[in-house]
């Protein structure tokens, strides 16, 4: 088929006058907070607006929202047991659940990898009476008057704790390396849904587990 030269002209400054109406009116893409403080704060607003919309949207409005819709009811669902021997637990029905499906993606996978990510430094901490220095000078910690403040010195539990804590954490992280991936990947996630809600787009399903 052979097309002759003022055909190939029209069709070029049809394309280039699409191109150029797309580029007029796109939207440009919220900015992503550089601080950590930013970021949290961001994902702290948005969660915000979340749970209110579906407060509203279970008529659970008011100064005290019923703690069943906000949080969940009936047992819960999911369940992380530390390694300090503590469990904690959430509910997958309330409305706080929603938001976190709604930044996070998949809430379950968030739950477990936050809640290891928040108790790495109790975890740490918790492995330094594997060490028997410390041990002791827990004991002689523990033989002070909480007002004493020169015995508490003398015990040298805080400067024991000081010295071991750094690679007791670095232990931990070690171990713990797939959940703070995990941990930083659906937070990043997390950061670019709460920036696209609070500039518009995209809009929240109420019932969404989106994607």
């Amino acid at each position: 088929m052979t097309i002759n030269a003022p055909s190939v002209r029209a069709m070029v400054a049809a394309v280039l006058t699409v191109l150029l109406a797309g580029a007029c009116t796109a939207q440009p893409r919220p900015a992503l907070p550089a601080s950590e403080q930013g970021r949290s704060d961001l994902i702290a607003t948005a969660q915000q607006i979340l749970v209110h919309q579906c407060l509203q949207a279970r008529g659970a409005t008011g100064p005290s929202p019923r703690h069943e819709v906000l949080f969940g009811a009936g047992p819960t669902e999911l369940s992380v047991t530390l390694t300090t021997g503590y469990t904690v637990r959430a509910h997958t029905d309330g409305c706080l659940a929603e938001a976190h499906r709604y930044l996070y993606g998949d809430q379950e996978r968030w739950f477990h990898a936050q809640v290891t990510v928040n108790n790495l430094r109790p975890e740490a901490q918790a492995r330094l009476r594997d060490d028997a220095g410390y041990r002791a000078a827990l004991a002689r910690r523990a033989a002070c008057d909480d007002h004493d403040t020169a015995c508490i010195r003398a015990s040298g539990l805080e400067r024991l704790r000081d010295r071991l804590e750094p690679a007791r954490l670095a232990q931990v992280r070690a171990a713990h390396r797939d959940a703070i991936t995990t941990h930083d990947r659906l937070r990043d996630r997390a950061v670019r849904r709460a920036a696209g809600l609070l500039a518009g787009r995209p809009t929240p399903h109420p019932k969404g587990n989106t994607p």
